[in-house]
């Protein structure tokens, strides 16, 4: 990293201060009425997150997601999914926090380098928290109805995780 990234952070505040003095912008009043915006948009979402934290932990622990997964994992065979990251599949669209404990637990048991641990890395960097991202947005602004927002974002991941698996296989294995 370098030694100039440390200073990033408060040149750019120093440069809205500066920038709003400028300008004659009362940067006080300004602050606080955006201080007041974010704790309002913070108490219009706490519902969905909370909703969607306990959901997550309900599949967990009940023991739904483990059924889930050794039901899907014929189907993981047929396409050459590794079984390490179906439950992954399953929760990355819901609980970014949950993935990132799978994702741990894939590398300790079958290695990051390992076929598992690379599909796994790829699938996380090629997929969003679906519908937490869409509880936070359209949380956020009011928006009830969301339309083709699901499908179109579950399609999204599911190319994702089909193409994470193709693409490791084709960078990084002799045969396909």
């Amino acid at each position: 990293m370098s030694k100039f990234s440390f200073y990033i952070m408060p040149c750019m505040i120093g440069f809205i201060v500066f920038f709003g003095l400028l300008k004659k912008v009362p940067l006080f009043d300004v602050f606080i009425s955006g201080a007041k915006e974010g704790l309002t948009s913070t108490f219009s979402i706490a519902p969905s997150l909370i909703g969607l934290v306990v959901s997550v932990s309900m599949l967990k622990s009940s023991g739904a997601l483990d059924i889930i997964t050794s039901f899907l994992e014929p189907l993981g065979n047929l396409i050459a999914v590794p079984k390490e990251t179906i439950p992954l599949m399953l929760l990355r669209p819901i609980s970014g926090s949950g993935s990132l404990a799978l994702i741990d637990s894939i590398f300790k048991s079958c290695g990051p380098d390992s076929f598992a641990g690379r599909v796994a890395s790829v699938m996380m960097g090629s997929t969003e928290t679906t519908f937490y991202a869409i509880a936070i947005y359209f949380g956020a602004v009011g928006i009830k109805n969301i339309r083709h927002t699901v499908p179109a974002a579950i399609l999204a991941d599911l190319t994702s995780f089909i193409l994470s698996v193709l693409t490791v296989r084709l960078l990084f294995t002799k045969s396909f």
